[in-house]
Parts: structure tokens; C-alpha cells; sequence
């Protein structure tokens, strides 16, 4: 079992570096097309250069795969602290772009990032999708009271970010609402991987297909929305801000997921508290490595 934890670890750390690695090939073929091609034929330009559809497989296909696999030994809490692990890739990878060398501050962050990834592997905080029913109505109201809540907030945030006249405050919300977008994408992949093989071997019930669409269908949509609200957030704020901000919710949320939904108790006083310091640590880290990554961000 501890193998296939480990395993597991090493599955959702794998789907952040990949993830973060194609993102940078991407921004790496933008930054070296020409200014007149950037103007015309932007997209169709892109389409047809091999980089950055390769890029674009190993962000989207490649990375989703190991994020899918890894849910099925670490579950929900861990994997997107885990996952967190490719923004160092992310900061490297910008540093060979723009031409610079790493400041003390970034090697900082890297330390941090690197400490934070093995605390939470000694956390331990598994949640393993074979022991739960997805059907169990308890569960159930779990999943679709903290659904709701992460909707209440975004709906909040929407709220109060229309009616504040200070773009920087603005930005603030729009990334807060991305970040809970990728929250629920983060979550949902659970009863996802605990309904598609039932549903593709014929074999589910009329509930766990109605699960399964629900969330095809949510992760589509957050994932979509997510993007669209940190770009959003980008026109009003600064990215080496609204990056970071963007990870609070991302990174906090999981401990809820573990907590409350799942009703689980860490293994232990000091296993709760290498989880709580880790996602602490990470937030950290990604507010140091942010004007890397938001140098990255505005490569277009």
C-alpha cells in the first residue's frame, strides 16, 4: 500500500511538471514568432508549428492523464499541493525564455516549493476512492454542500468585484473566483475516476451516469471559466500579484475536501500539522516565484 502511495505522489508531481513544461514550450514558440506573424494568422501560424502542439499535448493530454491516474491513490487533498511542484519548472523554463538568471528571492522559493512537496508526502493524508460508495447519499450531501459553497464564493466575489471601481481590487476577486473554479475542477476529478469505468464498461446505474455527466460537464466548464477569470484578472492587476492569489483557494481547499466532505482524521497531530505547514509553505513559494511566472503569463 505504501507503494502505491508513493506511487501515487510521484503520479500527481509528474502531471504538474508536464503540465507547467508544455505550458512553457508554448510560450516559448509565441515569444520567437515574429511580431508580423503574431499580428496576422496568430492561431494558424501556432496550429502548424510541431513545438507547440507538442506543448500543447503535454499540458492538456499527457499531464491531465497522470492527474487522472494519480487521483486514483493520493485522492483530492494532496494532489494540488503535489501538482504545485511544476511551477518550478514554470520559473526555469521563463528564466531561459527572458534571458535571466534566478534571483535570491526565486532560489528561495524554489527551497521552499522542494520542502513543501516532501512534507506533504509525509503528511500521509491520502483519500482512497475505493473506499467510498459515490451513490452514499451522506457523501453525497457533502459533495454538494461544499459544491455549493464554492459557488456561494464565487458568486460573492463576482458580486463584489462588479461594484468596486478600483481595478486592483478587481483583479484580487477575478483571480480569488479562478482560484475556486480550479477548486472544484480539482475535486470533481474524484467522483469523475469513481463513475467512468462503471459507465464505459455498460455496467453503472442511472445514478453514477447522472454523477459522471455532472461532472464532465463541471470540469469543462471551471476549467474554462478558471482561465477566463485569471486572464480577466490580468487586464486590471498584476500578474506577479494575481498569480499567487489565484493558488490561496486552490491550495486551501483540499484540507475542507479531507476534513469535512470526506470526514476523515489525519493520521496523526503532527501528519495534520506537515499538511497545514506544507500548503502554507506553497503559497509562500508561489508569491516569491511570481514575477517569473507572470513574466511568463505575458508572453502572448
Amino acid at each position: 500500500m505504501a507503494d502505491l502511495y508513493l506511487f501515487g505522489v510521484f503520479l500527481a508531481i509528474t502531471s504538474g511538471i508536464v503540465n507547467n513544461f508544455g505550458t512553457v514550450l508554448q510560450k516559448k514558440v509565441v515569444n520567437d514568432m515574429p511580431k508580423e506573424q503574431r499580428d496576422e494568422h496568430f492561431y494558424k501560424t501556432l496550429i502548424k508549428n510541431r513545438l507547440w502542439l507538442f506543448g500543447l499535448i503535454l499540458q492538456n493530454g499527457i499531464g491531465a492523464i497522470f492527474f487522472m491516474w494519480a487521483q486514483l491513490y493520493v485522492g483530492p487533498a494532496l494532489i494540488p499541493g503535489l501538482m504545485a511542484a511544476g511551477l518550478i519548472v514554470l520559473v526555469i523554463g521563463s528564466l531561459k525564455i527572458v534571458g535571466e538568471d534566478l534571483a535570491l528571492p526565486e532560489v528561495i522559493g524554489i527551497f521552499l516549493m522542494i520542502l513543501a512537496i516532501a512534507l506533504l508526502g509525509l503528511s500521509g493524508m491520502t483519500i482512497d476512492i475505493a473506499d467510498y460508495n459515490i451513490l452514499d447519499l451522506d457523501l453525497l450531501l457533502r459533495i454538494s454542500l461544499f459544491t455549493a459553497s464554492c459557488f456561494a464564493s464565487m458568486v460573492f466575489f463576482e458580486i463584489i468585484q462588479r461594484k468596486t471601481s478600483r481595478n486592483s481590487f478587481r483583479g484580487l476577486y477575478l483571480a480569488i473566483i479562478s482560484g475556486f473554479c480550479f477548486s472544484l475542477a480539482n475535486f470533481w476529478i474524484f467522483p469523475l475516476m469513481a463513475t467512468i469505468v462503471r459507465v464505459f464498461e455498460m455496467i453503472a446505474v442511472f445514478g453514477e451516469v447522472i454523477i459522471f455527466v455532472f461532472a464532465s460537464i463541471l470540469l469543462t466548464a471551471t476549467n474554462i471559466y478558471g482561465i477566463k477569470y485569471i486572464q480577466d484578472s490580468f487586464k486590471v492587476g498584476r500578474a506577479s500579484i494575481l498569480i499567487p492569489i489565484q493558488q490561496i483557494p486552490i491550495q486551501v481547499t483540499p484540507a475542507l475536501v479531507y476534513l469535512v466532505v470526506f470526514f476523515l482524521v489525519p493520521p496523526g497531530n503532527l501528519e495534520l500539522f506537515l499538511f497545514i505547514f506544507a500548503i502554507f509553505l506553497i503559497i509562500v513559494s508561489s508569491f516569491l516565484l511570481a514575477k517569473r511566472q507572470a513574466q511568463l503569463e505575458e508572453i502572448q
